[in-house]
């Protein structure tokens, strides 16, 4: 009889799975909508507004009793989410609950905060979006436009919460320096923030001073450093470039790319998880990156061609991401250093974006992105990723500190 193998040593044991969660809609229906009744909302949403069975807030909402649904308010990618990344949404009629739409990302930046006549009439304005856990998605800066809007026209604002789907526990990134705001980063947070909207909204209104009757009904079940797939929660592509919750991981780093001429994967079935240009070589690019000893990721040198955005229809080499160990990941760094290898190949080819991002033309995206040119002068004198993390280490350890008092799950591991 052969010996028995002895089992395979796992060096970081995975947390049991633990479930169902239900989001911040899914309890505001089990009590019955209590906190709106009597009153007239707006609902501020997208796609990812759904209950556990994929019924959307707007018709939820539509047919509660005691709530009356005047208006719907639509963020970036529009209500239905049917709208491309920086593309302006028009306001109009939702079909299926024919409630006035209210676009809050037009083609100006005063088209990004709810109108004083949008709001009149109404007594709360209620938030249900999926963030992704990163300070330049555009929907946290949404949703603390419209708590502004709200103080100022004396309407109470009602949160449902939903998961960080990259989880809550770690903090990652370097600060937003003033000089540097703009609808990609409006409030000084990490990069990865590490929080909930609702625990944003918390945070919000106090270092903001806002004088906001503000309500969180809170996600039920939900530890912090869960992944989203053992939520049990059904995930809905918060924008058309979001297809997964592995897409959400990579993106508070590969975003960055937006920042460059480098493609990060738009007019692909991969975007972020995939990034490249025309004149790279993918396997030198993936031997310099094992190079630099990234935790939790792998990198396979792949070629793609964009169907669309940069390099459209023409072969681009790069890489694509494999996050190995999700705990060890660290995003942000990991985005750095592939501009940093990129650029690196082919200097006099790679070029920093020019043109204007999210409504600022005087300050370069990149330096947006990151929150300061700190970044993108670092990267132009030489410095390698582990080099520019040491520089905003400090950062990322303050703001742990500032968000402390506003987190709500506090199963910090």
């Amino acid at each position: 009889m052969s010996p028995r193998r002895p089992p395979t040593p796992r060096t970081r044991p995975r947390a049991p799975r633990r479930g169902p969660v239900r989001s911040g809609l899914d309890v505001l229906a089990a009590r019955r909508f209590a906190p709106l009744r009597g009153r007239a909302v707006g609902l501020v949403c997208n796609p990812t507004a759904v209950t556990s069975r994929l019924v959307h807030a707007a018709d939820l909402l539509h047919g509660a009793r005691g709530v009356r649904l005047a208006a719907l308010f639509g963020p970036e990618h529009g209500v239905r989410g049917d709208a491309q990344y920086m593309a302006a949404v028009e306001g109009d009629r939702d079909p299926r609950t024919g409630v006035p739409v209210h676009s809050l990302y037009g083609a100006t930046p005063a088209s990004l905060k709810p109108r004083p006549e949008h709001l009149a009439g109404l007594d709360a304005l209620v938030f249900d979006i999926q963030d992704v856990g990163t300070r330049f998605y555009t929907y946290q800066a949404t949703m603390m436009l419209c708590m502004e809007a709200a103080a100022a026209a004396r309407l109470a604002f009602v949160v449902l919460d939903r998961p960080d789907p990259i989880d809550g526990v770690r903090v990652e990134g370097p600060a937003l320096r003033p000089g540097f705001e703009s609808f990609c980063g409006l409030h000084d947070l990490a990069v990865r923030h590490g929080m909930t909207v609702g625990e944003l909204a918390l945070l919000f209104r106090a270092e903001r001073r806002l004088d906001l009757e503000l309500e969180i009904v809170p996600c039920e079940g939900w530890r912090r450093g869960q992944r989203f797939r053992d939520t049990g929660l059904p995930w809905v592509f918060p924008s058309p470039n979001m297809p997964t919750p592995e897409t959400a991981l990579v993106y508070p780093g590969m975003c960055l790319l937006e920042g460059t001429n480098l493609s990060e994967g738009r007019g692909t079935t991969r975007p972020f998880e995939l990034f490249g240009a025309p004149w790279l070589d993918g396997a030198r690019l993936a031997a310099d990156l094992a190079r630099d000893r990234l935790p939790g990721v792998a990198f396979r040198p792949v070629s793609f061609v964009p169907t669309w955005d940069k390099h459209a229809g023409i072969r681009c080499h790069g890489v694509e991401l494999h996050v190995t160990e999700p705990e060890r990941f660290r995003p942000f760094r990991t985005g750095l250093a592939c501009v940093i290898r990129a650029r690196a190949q082919e200097p006099a080819r790679f070029a920093w974006r020019t043109e204007p991002y999210e409504f600022v033309a005087d300050v370069p995206a990149f330096d947006l992105l990151c929150g300061s040119a700190r970044e993108r002068e670092g990267i132009e004198a030489g410095a390698s990723a582990a080099e520019l993390a040491r520089a905003f280490a400090p950062e990322e350890r303050a703001f742990a500190r500032r968000r402390a008092p506003f987190l709500r799950y506090r199963d910090l591991r």
